[in-house]
Order: C-alpha cells, then structure tokens, then sequence
C-alpha cells in the first residue's frame, strides 16, 4: 500500500512539473500567391478582326486568299514557279482607321501552314514599300499586297534550317533579317544613320531545337504576340520563344501598324482563324 501510494506521488508531482502546452497558433497569412492559368479563349479587351466568314477589313490578293472553313486561307500551288511573297492585311473600316493600326497590344490567332512553305504573322506592319528582295524579271504584287515591319515567323519544316524558323522574330523586306532566332532574348540599341543594326544576345529562353517540340506539325497552333514599347514577345502553344528589345526609337519595329500575314513558298496552304486584338494604344 505505502509503494503504490508513493508511486501515485511521484506520478502527480511530475505531472505538475510539465510545462503547459502553447496555444494553437492562427494560420500564418501567405502573401504570395501563384498566378492564374493563362487562358488563350479569354477574349476579355479584344476586338476580333477577323469574323469568320468574310475578308470584310482585310485587303489581299483574291487569287490567294480566301475564307475557308472559318479561317484565312492563302494558298500557292505552282509546282515550277516560285511565287513572290504576298500578303493580306487588315485595314478595318479602310485606309487609316485608327482602330487597325496599333503600336502596343495583345494578339491572339491560331495558325496552319500545310504542303511546304510558310508564313509570318506581321505586326506594325506598313503596305507599299518598294520590295527590296526582288528576284530580276520576278513580278510582285501590287505594292498593297507587300508587308514591311516586323514579322512572327511559322514554317513547315521543309527543312532542318526552316524548321528552326517557327517562333523567331524576323525583320520583313529590310536589310535587319533575323533579329531574334528561336530560343533568344536580344537587345538592339540606337544607331547612327539608319536602323537598327547592333544586336546582341542578352539572355536565353532554351534550346532552338528542344522548342520546336512545341509546334504542331500540319495542325492548328496557338500564337500570342505581345508588344510593349520597345519590347515583342513570340508565344507558341504556351511556350516563350522569342523575346525583342529594341532601344532605337528610328527603328522600323517601333512604328505603330498594321496586322497582316504572309504567304510564301509553293506549293503552300496557309490557315489563320480565331483573331483577336487588344489594343492598348
């Protein structure tokens, strides 16, 4: 009796000695949040230019162009002659409607090309300057039909050397080129004299080649470009491809424009549906 009492005391007096347990503390606060998932059918700001069913705004060669199954289609077919560049822009109401040239926007499309070839996406875009790409005895398109400005590029791969193309920022009938290949963040600052001309890698998005995983092969592709100020942005199916800075503001890529696209090569079969623009100014 007098064990199990002293070990009922023992018991009782480390019991006492515990410390008390602390109080559940509240919930900390997280003040950083992940972003929502982007959603290419958000439409919410944009102005579709394109409805589907007509070329209604747009101005291109009937003889190439056409609506098809609710989309732009441009088609070459020649098998033995080469075919100029050509291209159909949007010009809203007519000519200088403020409400189809822009400078900074959000532009949504969906993009085919099938059989070879390829296209760009052009974007503050001029018409009629002289082509400065002429093959000797080629004729070209009446000078409407000509885009000048910057260009988001999409090929078929009709070779290791095209294949690379699809995503890149391209400079269309100037003397620029390629500013931008796939996978790249450039830089180009003022110059003296003419354009833009000292381009220089500042950062990488990823392998050139590892990219094109992310194009779509005679399907339909997702295309965002977004341009801010200096800066344009190439998006394909989700994925960065391209990012531009251009500082030169007597650049040719930093004019308010037009939106167009390009069809070149044969033969060729260029799809382009679902536009949407949002105009920030």
């Amino acid at each position: 009796m007098r064990t199990a009492l002293a070990l009922a005391l023992c018991v009782t007096s480390l019991s006492a000695q515990q410390p008390a347990q602390p109080a559940a503390k509240p919930p900390v606060s997280v003040q950083f949040h992940e972003p929502r998932a982007f959603d290419f059918d958000n439409h919410e700001g944009f102005t579709q230019i394109f409805d589907g069913v007509s070329l209604k705004g747009w101005d291109g060669d009937p003889a190439i162009w056409r609506v098809e199954n609710s989309a732009i289609v441009g088609e070459s077919t020649s098998l033995t002659v080469r075919p100029p560049n050509t291209y159909i822009s949007y010009h809203g109401s007519g000519p200088n409607d403020p409400a189809a040239i822009a400078h900074d926007f959000d532009l949504k499309l969906e993009v085919k090309v099938e059989h070879g070839g390829g296209t760009g996406i052009q974007y503050r875009g001029t018409v009629g300057q002289p082509w400065i790409r002429a093959r000797p005895g080629q004729p070209l398109p009446k000078p409407a039909w000509l885009m000048t400005g910057p260009q988001a590029d999409f090929w078929f791969p009709v070779d290791p050397q095209h294949e690379q193309y699809s995503g890149q920022f391209y400079s269309e009938n100037t003397t620029l080129g390629i500013l931008t290949w796939r996978g790249q963040v450039t830089q180009s600052t003022t110059t003296q004299g003419g354009d833009t001309t000292n381009n220089a890698v500042v950062g990488t998005i990823g392998d050139r080649s590892a990219l094109g995983g992310y194009v779509r092969d005679n399907g339909w592709n997702q295309y965002e470009i977004i341009a801010r100020g200096p800066v344009m942005m190439h998006i394909l199916n989700g994925q960065l491809m391209a990012v531009f800075i251009d500082d030169d503001p007597k650049s040719s890529n930093n004019i308010a424009g037009l939106i167009g696209i390009e069809l070149e090569g044969t033969p060729t079969t260029i799809s382009v549906r679902n536009v949407w623009l949002k105009k920030i100014n």
